[in-house]
C-alpha cells in the first residue's frame, strides 16, 4: 500500500531545528530506523503489534522514516502492511506512506526507492548505525548516484535534547506515577515478602496507573544484588527500589528507600549524606550553567563525605530513552563521551541525578531524582518519598 497525500503538511516536531542540525552535520536526508526516533518523528506513534518484540518469520519489523532537509513535503513513512489500518484511523503526517513491508529487506528497499526519487546526486544520507540491520544497510549502500551513508546519531540526540511543554508533562506524569507505585509497594510489603513478590507488586501498581512497566532493580538488607530472587525482607532491613516506567513513550526513572521498622540513627545519617550530594548538584542546575558544574558540585560534596569510599555520584539525560542528551560524564557507568559537560544547560532539558551507596554492612542505599532544567533553576518530578519509607 503506497499512499500519497496532497493536504498541507503539519509536522509534529520542530522541523526547522532539525533542518539546522542536518545542515550543520552536512546531511541531506535522514533515515530513522530506531523505534524511539521513529516514534519521535511520527509525533508519538508506535505500532502496538510489535511493541514487545520485533521478530516475525525470518526477519524483523523495521519502521523507517525518511526526511529530506527543508522538504517535509518529501517525507515518507515505510510501515508494516498491517499499519494501513492505523493510517486509516489516525493518518500519519508524512505525505507519503509505504505500508507494504514485512521484514528488513523490503522495508529498506521501499526506503531506498523513495530516496532515489528525492535525492540529488552525491546526497549524504544520515542513518542510525546501531539501529540499522546489516541486510538493510547493504540495501541502502547500493543507492548509487554517489550517495554517501553517514552516522546521524548525534543529530537525533540534539533534536530530542530540549523537551516541549507537552513532553515535560509526560515525563512529569511518568515520574509521579512511578513514585506513587513505589511508595504503595513499600507500604504493602512486609516481613517475609520476597524480592520476586515485591517486583511483581510494583509491576502491577505501575500498570494499574497507566504506565508500561520497564524494570525494577531491588535490594533487601545488606545485599547489593538487585536481581529478583526468593530473598525475603526481614525486620530492621532496608529496601531500595529503583524503577523505570514508560508513559506514552517517555521514561520515568527514580529510586526510593524503605525500611521494615523504624530507621536508626545510622540509617538517617547515611541517607542524609546521600541527599546532601544530591542537593549540591541540584544547586548548580539552571539554564545557561555549564552541564559539568552540577557534576563537579556533586563529586566535590561526595569527596568530603565519610561515605565516599563506597558511594558513587552520576547524572544523565532523560527522555524517550534512559540515557540521552545532555551527556555529562564519560564512561560512567554507560559507555559514551561526556560531550555536553562544557556546554550550557538549556531550559527544557531533563536530567536524572543519582547517588548510590554500597554500604558494607547496611546495604544498598540510593536516591535517584528526575529534574527539568528551567531558566532560574530546576523543577523536580516525583519528589515525594525521598526519606525513609516504612514497610508493612
Amino acid at each position: 500500500m503506497n499512499i500519497k497525500t496532497e493536504t498541507p503538511v503539519a509536522v509534529p516536531f520542530d522541523h526547522e531545528k532539525l533542518d539546522r542540525l542536518m545542515d550543520k552535520a552536512g546531511i541531506d536526508i535522514l533515515v530513522a530506523t530506531s523505534k524511539h526516533n521513529v516514534q519521535y518523528l511520527l509525533g508519538g506513534y508506535k505500532f502496538i503489534f510489535f511493541a514487545a518484540m520485533d521478530a516475525i518469520g525470518h526477519s524483523r519489523y523495521l519502521p523507517v522514516v525518511v526526511y529530506e532537509k527543508g522538504r517535509p513535503d518529501h517525507a515518507a513513512y515505510v510501515a508494516n502492511r498491517m499499519e494501513g489500518g492505523e493510517h486509516a484511523n489516525r493518518p500519519f503526517w508524512t505525505p507519503t506512506l509505504h505500508a507494504a513491508a514485512w521484514g528488513t529487506l523490503d522495508a529498506a528497499q521501499l526506503a531506498a526507492d523513495h530516496i532515489r526519487k528525492i535525492a540529488a546526486p552525491g546526497a549524504r544520507i544520515g542513518i542510525e548505525p546501531p539501529f540499522l540491520p546489516s541486510d538493510a544497510h547493504a540495501v541502502l549502500g547500493q543507492l548509487g548516484n554517489r550517495a554517501e551513508l553517514v552516522d546521524a546519531t548525534s543529530v537525533f540526540e540534539r533534536l530530542r535534547a530540549v523537551k516541549t511543554p507537552e513532553e515535560l508533562d509526560k515525563l512529569r506524569t511518568a515520574s509521579e506515577l512511578i513514585t506513587d507505585s513505589m511508595l504503595a509497594t513499600i507500604e504493602w510489603a512486609g516481613e517475609g515478602t520476597t524480592k520476586a513478590e515485591i517486583i511483581e507488586r510494583l509491576r502491577k501498581e505501575e500498570t494499574d496507573r497507566g504506565l508500561h512497566f520497564e524494570y525494577c532493580l531491588l535490594t533487601l538488607g545488606s545485599s547489593h544484588n538487585r536481581a529478583a530472587s526468593p530473598q525475603a525482607w526481614k525486620k530492621g532491613e532496608v529496601l531500595s527500589i529503583d524503577s523505570g516506567g514508560n508513559y506514552h513513550g517517555y521514561i520515568g526513572d527514580l529510586c526510593r528507600m524503605g525500611v521494615l521498622g523504624e530507621p536508626d540513627a545510622e540509617l538517617e545519617d547515611l541517607l542524609s549524606e546521600i541527599d546532601a550530594v544530591q542537593q549540591a548538584a541540584f544547586g548548580k542546575i539552571r539554564a545557561g550553567a555549564p552541564g559539568g558544574d552540577l557534576i563537579a558540585a556533586g563529586e566535590q560534596r561526595l569527596k568530603a563525605s565519610p561515605v565516599a569510599p563506597y558511594t558513587d555520584f552520576f547524572a544523565h539525560g532523560m527522555g524517550v530513552i534512559t540515557h540521552e542528551a545532555p551527556f555529562l560524564m564519560t564512561n560512567h557507568p554507560v559507555t559514551y563521551e561526556g560531550v555536553d559537560a562544557a556546554h550550557p544547560l538549556e531550559a527544557g532539558m531533563v536530567l536524572s541525578v543519582e547517588t548510590t551507596m554500597l554500604h558494607p554492612a547496611r546495604g544498598f542505599i540510593k536516591l535517584e531524582d528526575t529534574v527539568a532544567v528551567t531558566e532560574s533553576g530546576y523543577q523536580m518530578f516525583g519528589e515525594r518519598g525521598r526519606g525513609w519509607n516504612r514497610g508493612g
